[in-house]
């Protein structure tokens, strides 16, 4: 596989619990051989806007645990993923730290007896911010992919709301499921 191929993003299969059990992170699935890192971590908690709270079923304004990451794939920047917690359902894990260990958020997640077992993803496309633009490097007339994804625990509660946009040009899609 070339740095030049896009990456296949396997929506389905990225998720799935024997990765997290495995100690491999969801990225593992998509990037197989080649060179991925995450060049700009930052964790911080805010008080969740109406949209993020109304996912969360929380109070706007209640504290969040929000990671903002940025993924470069063999030098170039193609994602920027910003993941939104409870602040309360985190406090004192690894999620809270810039690195969360292997198997990655949702395998810490796991630990405190909040494992996602339901994702439900939505896709939407449009032009990037010029903060978009400039953080992920993109030429002008480039598009960008937004999925959001969203996380829900055993009991049905959402435990992490996940918006990512992702670098048009550097990506395929794939879902493969049963009928």
């Amino acid at each position: 596989m070339t740095g030049n191929s896009p990456l296949r993003r396997r929506g389905i299969q990225r998720v799935a619990q024997g990765q997290r059990g495995s100690g491999r992170s969801i990225w593992a699935v998509d990037v197989e051989d080649r060179d991925l890192v995450v060049d700009q971590v930052s964790v911080t908690e805010v008080g969740a806007s109406e949209r993020i709270a109304g996912v969360l079923g929380i109070e706007p304004g209640t504290a969040t645990c929000v990671r903002d990451r940025r993924f470069v794939l063999d030098g170039k920047p193609v994602l920027l993923s910003t993941s939104y917690l409870p602040a309360a359902l985190v406090a004192g894990s690894a999620i809270t730290r810039e690195y969360t260990g292997p198997g990655g958020t949702y395998a810490r997640l796991a630990e405190i007896g909040a494992a996602p077992v339901h994702f439900r993803e939505e896709i939407r496309s449009r032009m990037p911010t010029k903060d978009e633009a400039g953080r992920l490097g993109l030429a002008a007339g480039t598009p960008v992919v937004l999925v959001c994804r969203t996380a829900f625990a055993e009991d049905g509660r959402v435990v992490e709301v996940n918006e990512m946009t992702l670098d048009a040009a550097s990506y395929v899609l794939e879902y493969d499921f049963d009928a």
